[in-house]
């Protein structure tokens, strides 16, 4: 099995695993945390008709729904993701919300989409973890329509994003095993490099490429603030398997390395995001 299949078999053991559940768990919080991001991607369909919306790492279906309810009965909105709990959250919510939304359990880099049905392509923080992402965006392409847009907003660098690393930094001396982050590797910030971007969105058939560096204010109660950094990212993960003792020092350590974040009954940090913009250029050949 070669480098890139492990990479594959590593996401979609994490994503239907402890990360999956802890993100279903977490959706109401994460869903509000990240709705002015999820605000930019419903603008962007709404600004010409649309027939088909196709949302990349959809998770529990927060966009997918909102682009649904923007479409009504006039276009299709399809989510597609690896982790079969968040769908199966998203598929539930759809449900009781009697909205026009189809979501795909599956891998988007290799999934076999209806060619050219596609006339928009958008993610939330769901494009980064391809083990092949050259492939993936170039079986995309293959899902869009000749006249299809692409717009994606991804992390840009860990060292832009201080609040995403905090907790890792400050827990480090308690839990010295957790895993590094590897630039250009799946993962959150593995579409820091601009450059390297553009380059996997040209060779994957994709044209008039623009990244635009943004920062987005996102926002929680700081009653939840223990609750988020507990359940989700490298800390909350290692937390899970944690004995009482270690879990009660590790919240200890690292919740007043938060304070600077803390304004009054809120939490607030900037995002700093790239916003992918593309469109369908000459399909690549496989």
């Amino acid at each position: 099995m070669d480098g890139t299949h492990d990479i594959a078999d590593e996401q979609r053991r994490l994503w239907n695993g402890a990360s999956g559940h802890a993100w279903v768990e977490m959706q109401d919080l994460l869903d509000e945390l990240y709705k002015p991001i999820r605000d930019l991607l419903v603008a962007a369909v709404s600004a010409k008709p649309r027939t088909h919306v196709l949302d990349v790492g959809c998770g529990t279906g927060s966009t997918t729904l909102a682009v649904a309810r923007w479409l009504g009965a006039t276009g299709r909105s399809t989510g597609v993701d690896i982790s079969q709990p968040m769908i199966a959250a998203a598929r539930a919510r759809a449900e009781r919300e009697g909205a026009a939304a189809s979501f795909i359990c599956a891998n988007a880099q290799i999934y076999p989409f209806d060619p050219e049905r596609v006339d928009m392509i958008i993610s939330r923080f769901g494009v980064m973890f391809f083990a092949d992402p050259v492939q993936a965006f170039a079986n995309l392409r293959r899902a869009a329509t000749d006249a299809a847009e692409l717009e994606c907003i991804a992390w840009r660098s860990a060292e832009e994003n201080p609040f995403m690393t905090t907790a890792e930094r400050a827990a480090a001396a308690i839990l010295p095993n957790l895993p590094a982050r590897r630039p250009n590797v799946p993962g959150q910030f593995s579409f820091a490099n601009g450059p390297r971007v553009v380059a996997i969105l040209e060779d994957s058939g994709w044209a008039e490429i623009a990244l635009q560096p943004i920062e987005v204010e996102c926002t929680m109660p700081e009653r939840e603030l223990v609750r988020y950094l507990t359940r989700l990212g490298p800390v909350g993960l290692a937390l899970q398997e944690a004995d009482e003792e270690t879990r009660a020092r590790v919240i200890d350590t690292i919740r007043p390395a938060f304070d600077r974040y803390v304004h009054g009954k809120d939490v607030r940090f900037p995002a700093a995001c790239w916003l992918v913009r593309a469109r369908a250029g000459r399909p690549r050949t496989p």
